[in-house]
């Protein structure tokens, strides 16, 4: 971490005091959807673009440096501005952008 001045009004102390508890919990969670993922057999997940994401984000969590959670937004969030025409009767989310068609891609397929 950089040795900035600090903006939060708690103490270091203080929020770990009271948030470590429930984000022990959280990273438990998924510590045990990565064991899920694992377990299934076919290891077709880690082809998935949103597990792909998911390791990325896991990776800024832990990089140490500054702005992780605008860093970990911008890479869920799609920064195309056209709309997709394969999405269009969608209403669902995906929760991370699955990047263009596999046609765009470098390398096509």
């Amino acid at each position: 971490m950089s040795a900035t001045q600090p903006t939060c009004p708690a103490s270091r102390s203080k929020i770990v005091d009271l948030y470590f508890m429930e984000h022990r919990a959280k990273l438990i969670d998924i510590a045990a959807f990565l064991d899920r993922l694992d377990r299934a057999g076919n290891h077709t997940a880690q082809d998935d673009f949103r597990i792909e994401a998911f390791r990325q984000a896991l990776a800024i969590v832990s990089d140490d440096q500054a702005h992780r959670t605008k860093r970990i937004l911008d890479l869920f969030s799609d920064h195309s501005t056209e709309p997709l025409a394969s999405a269009a009767g969608m209403k669902g989310a995906f929760g991370t952008y699955p990047g263009p068609p596999s046609s765009d891609r470098e390398g096509g397929a």
